[in-house]
């Protein structure tokens, strides 16, 4: 609801009374005639040294101060239109004013002056805009920043003017007496948003012009080989893990296909691999027990039964195959036992004949 004319030829003086007053009250014809009033009063007062005097023929001669065919009008123009709403200028930084020693948040609005170009800044309801018509929008000043933005504008030479007076109601200072607002983006100058819209470096994004403007092309080339570097490095050692991985697994199934083979040619009875002394106690207990069975033998009894022929090492190495599977080390130790136990066959043979 704010009311903010942007810019139109040098029509600035027409956009800082509208924007001033929140309204359209001044076009350029209606300024016009006041510059025209003020020219025809300062030729009268000229007229008065007489109309046949060098100064007055100088001063026909001379063009107006007040306005031009460009539409710029002059601060006694601005000055005379607002005195019809009832409105006085006075300059900020006159000693007049400075005795006052009145804060700027304290005011109502300011005129300001650079050159031939005047925007407005104005409170509307408890927030302070600046209604330049060089800008696409209102843009908000907040009171800390207030004092440090004229300051500024007078280093940069501008004239600024208090506007003193009662101004017309408007909507947007009405609305902004209830609520305050928060801008989320500064508005831009028109003259810098139309370039953008014709340059197609404005719809690149802003990574893509830090990197153009920060370090320049090389420093982007350097960026891009380090980081192709860094993506190799990566696959390599990936590929390296993949090798590793791969070689573990067929040493895996290496191993199953050997246990396979192993349990394929030897029957096993038992799921559960015997260590080595777990072997060398199971034949020392089979000897024992073949040991007992012959002196059982060859004890008289009361019935004859025939000798139980004890089982062979071959049936021992066989039992003993059947339960687990040995190492290379047992299985000469059996190969031994069954040896003698092939001799000793041999010699009770021969005794018996």
């Amino acid at each position: 609801n704010v009311f903010d004319e942007n810019q139109e030829g040098s029509l600035c003086a027409q956009h800082c009374l509208n924007n001033l007053l929140q309204g359209e009250y001044f076009s350029p014809v209606e300024l016009s005639s006041i510059a025209h009033q003020l020219d025809e009063e300062e030729r009268m007062r000229m007229a008065e040294g007489g109309v046949t005097s060098e100064d007055y023929r100088t001063f026909l001669q001379q063009p107006s101060g007040n306005m031009d065919d460009s539409g710029f009008f002059s601060i006694q123009v601005i000055s005379n239109a607002l005195k019809v709403w009832g409105l006085d200028l006075i300059l900020f930084n006159s000693p007049e004013y400075q005795r006052l020693r009145i804060d700027p948040i304290n005011e109502r609005s300011f005129i300001c002056n650079y050159k031939e170009h005047w925007f407005t800044v104005r409170k509307l309801g408890k927030q302070w805009f600046n209604l330049n018509s060089l800008l696409t929008g209102p843009e908000l000043i907040s009171d800390t920043y207030l004092a440090l933005f004229l300051a500024q504008l007078q280093q940069e030479g501008y004239s600024i003017f208090v506007v003193k007076g009662d101004l017309p109601d408007c909507e947007a200072d009405q609305l902004l007496q209830m609520i305050r607002v928060q801008q989320m983006h500064r508005p831009k100058l028109i003259g810098e948003e139309l370039a953008q819209l014709k340059d197609p470096r404005s719809q690149k994004t802003d990574l893509e012009r830090a990197l153009e403007t920060n370090d320049g092309p090389g420093m982007l080339d350097e960026d891009e080989e380090n980081l192709q570097k860094a993506l190799a490095l990566s696959r390599h050692e990936i590929d390296m893990e993949d090798e590793e991985a791969d070689l573990r697994r067929a040493i895996q199934l290496s191993m199953q296909g050997s246990s396979r083979n192993v349990s394929q040619d030897t029957p096993q009875t038992s799921g559960t691999n015997l260590s080595s002394e777990e072997l060398r106690k199971r034949r020392e207990a089979y000897f024992e027990k073949q040991e007992k069975n012959e002196i059982r033998a060859d004890l008289p009894g009361p019935v004859s039964h025939p000798r139980e022929r004890p089982p062979t090492s071959s049936e021992a190495l066989g039992s003993d195959l059947a339960g687990d599977a040995m190492s290379e080390e047992d299985m000469l130790q059996v190969a031994v036992s069954m040896s003698l136990e092939t001799v000793r066959n041999n010699l009770e043979t021969e005794g018996e004949k």
